[in-house]
């Protein structure tokens, strides 16, 4: 499994995990900090031109994760995918966290299992209730800085 960053040409394979509009994810890979997981099994030189996908192929991507950080905080904003690449992709924005001392906030949607089991195993704490989104209840996970010398 390969962590990279996200490109434009990834908008239709990113829209076609997440279930959302390709201009939406296009957007956000242009207003977030976005890395892709994909398959490290393609030759990432091949020409994808005469595919349907207007860049990378929905079957290569394993997951992807949209963060930003505000004052003293990293806020996961979006991330979906398969157990591992949840789990690889959350590192990301916990190792910038590291790096800088700062936290790091999850809201997972109470069914998504991968990204409760990610969070777990990276040492988030369950911190209650997050915001409804679209009237589906959240889980807030919080990782402290004072947790990165124990992990």
């Amino acid at each position: 499994m390969n962590i990279r960053d996200a490109l434009e040409a990834d908008a239709d394979a990113l829209a076609s995990i997440a279930d959302s509009p390709t201009d939406v994810m296009r957007n956000l890979v242009h207003d977030r900090t976005v890395r892709v997981a994909e398959d490290g099994s393609h030759d990432p030189n091949a020409d994808l031109g005469n595919t349907q996908y207007d860049g990378s192929d929905p079957e290569d991507l394993l997951g992807f994760i949209s963060f930003d950080a505000r004052e003293d905080t990293v806020h996961v904003t979006q991330l979906d995918g398969t157990n591992d690449a949840c789990k690889r992709l959350l590192a990301e924005p916990v190792r910038f966290a590291k790096r800088e001392s700062m936290a790091v906030e999850v809201l997972a949607a109470q069914d998504a299992t991968a990204i409760e089991r990610a969070a777990d195993e990276l040492g988030f704490e369950r911190r209650g209730r997050g915001p409804r989104f679209d009237g589906a209840p959240t889980v807030r996970f919080r990782l402290e800085p004072t947790s990165y010398s124990t992990n």
